[in-house]
């Protein structure tokens, strides 16, 4: 780090060379100047708004974080431990799922009295979140094109696209432990859901084999992620309705509507379909 960075962050420089506390170590102060209000004179919930909505950008970060190592550990079979790192992704969606409800203490009105200055922002075109669905295997070229016009968002956006997911991860993982899973080639269609069937029917062995356990426990993380991503649309879409109702989204969206649609959305399907396979 530079002189000229050195200052711009209070000081602090790699290897604890120089003095540190909790507030330079954190960035407290440049933190709190991150709150810039759109309404004038700031109206008095605008900053709520905006805290929640950067914490969650917070944690959807660290979500990636810990994702991109689990990716590492399932390559490397380190079973046991992808499965440490994917229960601390889903302690995190667990925190996500109660922290929208913080909203609910805004009346509408409210939020009626700075929603206006929003526009177009909408919270739909939160790449962090999108990375999220890519990563776990929810990929929609529509979405991706969405921020074509955001050069730094879209770029990421389509290595996370491009790259596997945690599905193909774990797919590859359970190959290379015996599994054979057939997956329809690109381009292919799965005539009448043949080759999902056969998947499912073998993923069952993860629930009937003890000596699997813990590919059992890893399987069991996605599934636990998997259904947290399906909470978290669920309590947003019923918080937002709770605010604005029916009204169309800041971004143009159908706002309700489109988060509705939204609910039936899973990234690990085959896992969810050996519940009613098993015997």
């Amino acid at each position: 780090m530079d002189s000229k960075q050195t200052a711009q962050y209070g000081g602090i420089t790699s290897g604890g060379h120089s003095s540190l506390d909790y507030n330079s170590y954190l960035m407290v102060e440049q933190l709190k100047t991150l709150q810039v209000c759109q309404s004038e004179p700031a109206h008095h919930d605008e900053p709520l708004f905006i805290i929640i909505h950067q914490t969650y950008e917070l944690w959807f970060k660290l979500i990636i974080h810990e994702l991109d190592l689990v990716v590492e550990l399932m390559a490397e079979g380190r079973v046991r431990k992808a499965t440490h790192f994917m229960r601390r992704a889903v302690a995190i969606m667990r925190v996500l799922v109660q922290q929208i409800h913080i909203l609910e203490t805004m009346s509408p009105v409210d939020f009626l009295g700075f929603r206006h200055k929003l526009n177009p922002a909408s919270g739909f075109q939160s790449s962090q979140f999108r990375e999220i669905e890519f990563m776990a295997g929810l990929k929609e070229e529509r979405m991706l094109m969405h921020f074509k016009s955001d050069s730094v968002a879209f770029a990421e956006l389509t290595k996370r696209f491009e790259a596997p997911s945690l599905k193909d991860c774990f797919y590859a993982l359970l190959r290379r432990n015996g599994f054979t899973l057939t997956m329809p080639a690109d381009g292919e269609d799965d005539e009448e859901g043949k080759l999902a069937e056969a998947r499912v029917l073998e993923l069952c062995r993860l629930y009937q084999d003890e000596q699997l356990g813990e590919l059992h426990d890893l399987a069991e993380t996605l599934i636990d992620i998997d259904e947290l991503i399906a909470l978290w649309r669920t309590h947003h879409v019923t918080v937002v309705e709770r605010i604005i109702g029916f009204k169309r989204g800041t971004g143009g969206s159908e706002g309700v509507a489109y988060l509705r649609s939204t609910l039936v959305k899973r990234c690990f399907q085959d896992l969810w379909s050996v519940r009613t396979a098993l015997t």
